[in-house]
């Protein structure tokens, strides 16, 4: 993507690399670069991520019997709203975008660093500081209203810590927005010449796409917790009707946020999927303008689906109609991605590598979790489906098959340039394969479950759905074994693997035009971008001659 003789640093020049420099805890918990501040989102995301699975890892083991012998009901609904709480507000939403994103924009757009190096580093405080009021409130009892915070239960009925939750949350969204922010004005302003919006990196765009969705939702969602808090404390009428409020008003509000939260969860996603089959299949992605057109589209229509949460809930019938025929209208973007995903493999030189394989395990997980989801927006089919484990099933497909698979792929995929070296390779393949059994084993019977009718947030249910709860949870365990491998190897690469060299896969983007890992200031000369991204030669598959 750049001359020759821009290659940013000629090696780094006499510029330190960002790990280089002084190593003394405060100067990481004080860093402006945002390839340290991705490290530090690194590092308590992965606590996170852990915390919220062992919680999964009790659910499925109270869910082994009928009977639910492990715990009591009301310790379960603390444990699958912790799960939830922990997964989706601190790993899922601001995994990529905070670790990936922070890391990588400024380096695939030419630019020395965020727009906003300062509120960058803010924007990790608020997000340690939100989680950890939410831990707080695990670890003094634990909230019990799910993660959705449901009203009138929420208000009035729990007697659960639900106000120090919704705070941790409450500031944690506000990270979301800082870091939303920065990556729309780098996006704008500090593009390298010649980097013009057709030349980005898909990555880049998914990344620009989910800003533009937490900048504008989040504030939504900050508004209903607080209405939330406020009528728990002071018992003002605004979902309670015996106050005369509305229980359906938070439905809206909570679900017009969090459906387009699903695509601040995935979008990221698909721009990693985005980045590593063409590096793996040796060929340019297919029809590129139409994958970033769909990326607006997604971040778009994301915004006109959230009635298809409340088909149940007594809205009235042309409403639930028109939102069906926009769930399915969503769809379309989302499948011109997959179609250009294999379009892009078809007749490539595909190299299987440990990347490769998850985005390919992230393509298919997200494709059940994408069909399924037609099913729940059909309305007759979600009535008999709402509120079982279908749904569940449905959910995780597309967070945890599709979210985090790609997570992974594109951890692995620019691990060599985050750290400087390089990672067993036969283990990495090793766990990906681990992951997707695992993951499928645990998921896909509970399609089944929900479609025979047991409802979620139940720890016990009827003795003919054991044998399916029983592979859900044997399911988990090869799950729990496949995490936790990428974090054995991953950290014990950090010290003693082979050091990376600046480009281990032969990829185009500018990231890889810069040593492994990259200078503090990223680039000792401001690159020129003179080709489109992914300029593979389409007969030798390697990176096309200037």
């Amino acid at each position: 993507m750049t001359d020759a003789d821009n290659k940013a640093g000629d090696e780094g020049g006499n510029d330190s690399n960002y790990l280089s420099e002084s190593t003394s805890l405060g100067s990481w918990l004080g860093s402006t670069d945002h390839k340290r501040i991705a490290w530090l989102y690194m590092v308590a995301i992965t606590l996170f991520f852990f915390v919220g699975g062992a919680a999964a890892t009790l659910i499925r083991l109270d869910l082994v019997t009928p009977q639910g012998d492990l715990m009591t009901a009301d310790t379960y609904n603390r444990l699958f709203t912790a799960h939830g709480v922990i997964m989706v507000w601190l790993f899922l939403i601001p995994s990529i975008p905070s670790v990936l994103g922070n890391f990588l924009v400024p380096l695939m757009i030419g630019a020395r660093d965020m727009a906003f190096p300062r509120l960058n580093l803010a924007s990790w405080y608020l997000y340690l500081a939100g989680g950890t009021l939410t831990l707080g409130a695990m670890v003094a009892g634990g909230v019990d209203t799910g993660w959705t915070f449901y009203t009138p239960f929420s208000t009035m009925f729990s007697n659960s810590h639900v106000v120090l939750t919704l705070a941790g949350v409450f500031v944690t969204g506000f990270s979301s927005i800082l870091t939303g922010l920065n990556i729309i004005v780098t996006t704008h302003t500090l593009r390298a010449p010649g980097m013009t919006w057709m030349r980005l990196p898909l990555f880049v765009w998914a990344s620009y796409g989910t800003s533009l969705i937490l900048v504008l939702a989040t504030p939504v969602l900050a508004m209903t917790l607080c209405l939330v808090a406020l009528e728990r404390l002071a018992h003002i009428g605004i979902f309670d009707p015996a106050l005369g409020g509305d229980p359906l008003l938070f439905q809206h509000l909570f679900w017009f946020y969090s459906h387009p939260a699903v695509y601040i969860m995935i979008l990221p996603a698909m721009g990693v999927a985005s980045e590593i089959i063409p590096c793996f299949a040796r060929r340019p992605v297919f029809g590129y303008r139409a994958m970033a057109w769909a990326i607006v589209g997604i971040a778009s229509l994301g915004f006109l689906v959230w009635g298809h949460h409340m088909f149940v809930s007594g809205q009235s019938y042309r409403a639930s109609v028109t939102f069906s025929l926009l769930s399915f209208l969503v769809a379309v973007p989302s499948a011109i991605k997959v179609f250009n995903w294999t379009a892009t493999l078809y007749k490539g030189r595909i190299r299987l590598a440990a990347p490769m394989l998850y985005a390919l395990g992230f393509v298919g997980l997200f494709t059940i979790g994408g069909l399924t989801g037609l099913v729940l927006a059909a309305l007759a089919l979600d009535v008999h489906l709402t509120d079982t484990y279908f749904v569940i099933a449905h959910f995780h497909y597309i967070m945890v098959g599709g979210a985090v698979m790609a997570y992974l792929g594109g951890l692995h995929f620019w691990w060599p340039k985050i750290t400087g070296r390089l990672y067993p390779e036969t283990w990495a393949r090793i766990a990906a394969v681990v992951i997707f059994i695992g993951f499928n084993l645990t998921f896909f019977p509970q399609f089944l479950l929900g479609f025979e009718g047991m409802p979620r947030r139940y720890h016990a249910y009827p003795p003919e759905y054991q044998v399916l709860n029983i592979l859900s949870s044997a399911g988990g365990s090869i799950l729990a074994i496949g995490y936790l491998m990428p974090l054995v190897y991953l950290m014990h690469s950090l010290f003693r693997a082979p050091r990376a060299p600046a480009n281990p896969w032969h990829a185009t983007g500018l990231e890889w035009q810069t040593p492994s890992p990259p200078p503090t200031r990223n680039f000792a000369h401001p690159p020129r971008v003179r080709r489109d991204a992914y300029d593979y030669d389409p007969v030798t598959g390697q990176e096309s001659p200037q």
